[in-house]
Parts: structure tokens; sequence; C-alpha cells
């Protein structure tokens, strides 16, 4: 199972830092088997946990937000609402046509090979 990434993020803020576990403890008021459990692959702390124990290796957390590249395209989904109706069924049906003849093609040309 893969590490989580607040995990990877602090073990290697940690070593960056030239840390150990028992270091960062003693600098976070807490103890290594913590520390341990904070770098572990189930982790899943708080943000204002693992931003102190960022500050303690010297770093500081910055959270963002960034359009998903797998998300719908907003633009052309309202393109698509400002076609009428029966213009968007008409180019639906056109589409299958093609769709269909694309298939049809296939088949002949698998049949050929074969």
């Amino acid at each position: 199972m893969s590490r989580s990434n607040s995990a990877l993020l602090l073990q290697q803020a940690r070593r960056a830092a030239g840390l150990t576990q028992a270091e960062l403890a003693s600098r976070l008021g807490t103890t290594q088997p913590a520390i341990a459990r904070l770098e572990s692959s189930h982790a899943n702390p708080r943000i204002d946990t693992l931003a102190r124990a960022l500050r303690a290796c010297g770093r500081e957390l910055t959270l963002g937000a960034r359009p998903d590249k797998s998300s719908i395209d907003e633009t052309l989904v309202a393109a698509q609402l400002r076609i009428p109706p029966g213009q968007r069924l008409l180019g639906f049906d056109r589409a299958y046509g093609e769709a269909r003849q694309l298939a049809r093609a296939g088949r002949s040309a698998r049949h050929e090979l074969g």
C-alpha cells in the first residue's frame, strides 16, 4: 500500500532538516511513536497538526486549489446548451449514423482480414 501524501511530505521534510523522529518529537513536545504514526501509510492528520510538524522542520505548509484535469469542460456544456434541443438531437442522430458506418467498416475490414 502506498504512503499517504501527508506522511511522505512530513518524512521528507524531517529528513531534509536532518532530524530523527525522536528529535522532531522533542521539538513538538510529543513522543517518537506519535511521529512514527504521522509518518505511517495510514496517517490522516489534521491540517494544523501537519502544519505544526512541518514548521518544526523549518517548512511551511501551503494549500491551494487547481482545476481538476479530469473534470468536465463547462464551456463545452454551455455551448451545447445554447443549441436548440431539436438541433442537438439532429446532431446526435448524425453522430450515431457516423458511428454505425465506422462500426460496419470495422466489421468489413476484420472479415476481409480473417
